[in-house]
């Protein structure tokens, strides 16, 4: 039985989502000093922090809003790509596409744990 061998949980996922916003984040604020560029670093921090206390808890008001922050990023994220395509500017296209596989990966993972926490 391959369940017993689940790698990634929507802890794991989240966790990851937020590295990810933090890091590429400020990554991208290094390379333009846009403070507009430090938006996905906040998103990331507030998923960082719902990450310990509710997320692996399984606390449900902080499991929904680290969905819901995770939703506004990802369509907030669509506007810095278009613009990045726009530019030609190929180092942050893969900076806010790396942003946005991370973030569905965890929007994924918290609507299955949320599925899966209602059929109980």
């Amino acid at each position: 039985n391959l369940s017993k061998f689940k790698i990634m949980n929507v802890s794991k996922a989240n966790l990851i989502n937020s590295i990810s916003l933090i890091s590429l984040g400020l990554w991208g604020y290094l390379e333009v000093t846009s403070p507009t560029a430090l938006i996905p670093v906040g998103f990331g921090v507030v998923l960082l922090l719902c990450n310990y206390d509710g997320v692996m808890n399984q606390n449900k008001v902080i499991a929904h809003i680290a969905v819901l922050a995770t939703l506004v990023c990802l369509v907030g994220l669509f506007m810095p790509l278009k613009g990045a395509i726009e530019r030609g500017n190929d180092p942050a296209v893969g900076r806010v596409s790396a942003m946005i596989v991370t973030s569905l990966i965890a929007l994924v993972f918290f609507i299955k744990s949320f599925i899966e926490a209602r059929k109980k």
